[in-house]
């Protein structure tokens, strides 16, 4: 196969190089329609038992909570001075609203005023149930009311406030992360890549990714939901794997040029041997990131989705136009040279002279080593989860603001009850009575019946995307309800979709994890190595995830990731995400560096120096990426939204940890240890090794 893809670059360069260009093109054109069609949530478990209650409660009792909460503040004046009845009528004027209700049309209802009685509720419903179309009525409605309004102040707030808010802000700011790193990042390249013409052919391939991933997820939005945050992996991996690939495949033209190959057989031999690591690469990078799509929620399934298909993308772009691109470029890949020692590849120098450092000490470095990452694992003692809500956004966003003032200010939130559905032969009458008197239970209605089923609400003075709410809720389960009752609402839409991710999380690591071992196995031929690679991996991601706890519940460096409210906890997808994406990015690493080190080795060379030459013709290529994919993914820290912040952190963190620490330290000290051993398994397995056919 990749002999037939290097005489396809070879014999039809310039078509080759054309027909992709073209493609790219085109797929950037039409996927730049998945925009349109990228929602907010995704968050829910749709096999649970709260998103049976809110089927039952939309299609049964014809009830959805309202999209809008607008909060009308007298501003210390009498709330019954607010003419709120002309007021809800402005309101229910705007286009797409279907109904309002508020303290005035409610007979003054007083559960629906403030604790100091100043301020009081409009609740808005929106008719249409499509995520955009909710998100553009709330737009309206917040551009037309939330503000000064006469003698009252109202804010703006509920779920299509947030949905909307929180994909402006991130439109806004992967906007500005993009303008920040695309300027460095050529910089660092032309710097790393050590020539101007080289240091472009990392942006064939990210197009190509960034393009081909817009176009597949588009293709993909048309037959299931997709999540809007999905855009900021697209963009990110698509830049590194870029970065990656383009780093592996030219250094390996050049190393094969200046051994005094001919251009074609530098192209034949670059596939051959560095193209076959970025497939392997690639693929154990799509099979690590793809295992999103087994959790329920579509927020990791859009993960899943774009892993799978930027990293496709960025295969193509490197076994295919790549290689045609070096085909016509010839020697002329080194021209407008700033750095000779970037382009002229040496079989020994620093990185040798660290692997033989730790090699002739490998027990003293091992040691030391697992003393510093134990040290950087220690805070994931105190790691708390929880899910994402208002307090992800700016202090200063509007969205923010009214939510907190909803908090301050109202004894419970009435537009997230805790709702009790039950078949209507059941009697509730003890059950909810028993509910009405646990704490922070701020009323309980009385049943309404509609058919089959009847329905009841309690209202909550606890926050509902919280672990003090997910305890509540299980709280209240755990009551002798009738058969048949379910507990929906927010809060324990939060809590099924926080058990989802508990109960598909072993599923994940299992299919991970044997998939990375089948695959280096294949790749290597060893059965040791695969295994180290998994253990350093989990060591990694473990380092990771006390940094980010440290960070983002400890409080620590607010002058590197920028201001946000600390909430006490993690969010629980985005950890996910990010320690998926960081194991997938690790994998890439490990191969890199294993293909050199193999190489020597079916060289005749020994172990020690198999490491020490494999680790310098690799060593500087690894963490070139690891720095340049970094500064991509540190740029997120700029970004206004908590979760994206972390995501940009946590990446950044844990592969240059991987590149250096783990790469540069404890895979040499390990290699050392195990000697020839690290090369064995049984003969009937070893025709299997891919590399030798």
């Amino acid at each position: 196969m990749f002999d037939r893809i290097a005489n396809l670059s070879t014999r039809h360069a310039k078509a080759t190089l054309l027909l992709t260009t073209l493609l790219t093109v085109i797929a950037f054109g039409v996927g730049t329609q998945l925009f349109g069609k990228l929602q907010t949530g995704g968050y829910s478990d749709p096999n649970s038992d709260s998103w049976k209650a809110t089927s039952i409660i939309h299609d049964t009792f014809k009830e959805r909570e309202p999209q809008v909460v607008l909060i009308v503040d007298a501003m210390n004046q009498n709330i019954n001075t607010v003419d709120g009845l002309s007021l809800e009528k402005s309101v229910a004027n705007v286009l797409g609203v279907e109904r309002t209700l508020s303290y005035w049309s409610a007979n003054k209802n007083p559960a629906y005023l403030s604790k100091d009685g100043h301020a009081a509720y409009v609740f808005i419903y929106i008719s249409s149930k499509n995520p955009s179309d909710i998100e553009k009525v709330s737009a309206q409605i917040q551009a037309k009311f939330d503000g000064v309004q006469g003698s009252v102040r109202i804010y703006a707030t509920g779920f299509g406030i947030f949905a909307h808010s929180a994909n402006e802000v991130t439109k806004k700011d992967l906007a500005k992360s993009e303008s920040l790193a695309i300027p460095i990042t050529f910089i660092l390249l032309f710097i790393v890549f050590g020539s101007l013409i080289a240091s472009a052919t990392p942006l064939l391939i990210a197009g190509i990714a960034i393009g081909g991933a817009f176009f597949a997820m588009w293709l993909v939005s048309l037959l299931t939901d997709v999540s809007i945050f999905g855009l900021n992996l697209i963009t990110g991996l698509g830049t590194g794997l870029g970065i990656d690939y383009s780093l592996l495949i030219v250094n390996r033209f050049r190393e094969e040029l200046h051994a005094g190959a001919s251009v074609d057989d530098a192209v034949s031999r670059t596939v051959h041997s560095a193209g076959r690591t970025v497939f392997f690469s690639g693929l154990t990078v799509a099979v690590t990131l793809g295992s999103l799509v087994i959790f329920p929620q579509y927020f990791l399934k859009t993960f899943g989705y774009a892993a799978i298909t930027v990293v496709i993308s960025a295969i193509v772009g490197a076994l295919i136009p790549l290689p045609a691109l070096l085909k016509i470029l010839g020697h002329k890949v080194d021209k407008y040279v700033i750095r000779k020692s970037g382009i002229t590849p040496k079989a020994d120098g620093r990185w040798s002279a660290v692997a033989r450092f730790v090699m002739a000490r490998p027990k003293r470095v091992l040691v030391a080593t697992l003393i510093i990452i134990t040290v950087l694992i220690w805070p994931i003692t105190s790691v708390k989860f929880s899910q994402v809500d208002e307090r992800t956004l700016p202090k200063s966003d509007k969205a923010f603001i009214s939510a907190q003032v909803q908090k301050e200010r109202f004894n419970g939130n009435f537009s997230m009850p805790i709702e009790i559905v039950a078949p209507s032969s059941a009697d509730l009458s003890e059950q909810l009575s028993k509910l009405a008197s646990l704490p922070n239970i701020v009323m309980v209605t009385q049943p309404k019946v509609v058919g089959e089923y009847q329905k009841a609400q309690a209202i909550s003075s606890i926050p509902a995307r919280t672990p003090d709410g997910e305890a509540q809720i299980e709280k209240v389960r755990s009551q002798a309800w009738p058969t048949g009752t379910l507990i929906g609402g927010v809060a324990a839409d939060y809590t099924d979709a926080q058990n989802g991710i508990k109960t598909h999380l072993p599923i994940v690591a299992v299919w991970v994890i044997l998939a990375v071992l089948i695959l280096l196995f294949l790749f290597t031929g060893s059965i040791l190595l695969p295994i180290k690679a998994i253990i350093l991996n989990a060591i990694s991601l473990s380092a990771m995830i006390g940094i980010l706890t440290w960070v983002f519940i400890d409080g620590n460096l607010s002058w590197l990731v920028g201001d946000f409210t600390n909430t006490g906890t993690i969010d629980t997808s985005m950890l996910v995400l990010i320690a998926v994406t960081t194991f997938g990015l690790s994998m890439d690493y490990e191969l890199f560096l294993l293909s050199r080190i193999k190489e020597e080795h079916d060289a005749g060379r020994n172990t020690v120096d198999s490491v020490a030459i494999g680790l310098q013709k690799s060593a500087r290529i690894i963490t070139a990426a690891a720095m340049l994919l970094a500064v991509v993914f540190a740029t997120f820290l700029i970004s206004g939204v908590t979760m994206i912040k972390m995501l940009g952190f946590g990446v950044a963190f844990a592969i240059l940890i991987d590149a250096t620490i783990v790469r540069a330290l404890l895979v040499p000290a390990l290699m050392r240890l195990f000697g020839e051993r690290n090369w064995w398994a049984p003969k009937s397995l070893k025709r299997l090794n891919i590399l030798n056919h």
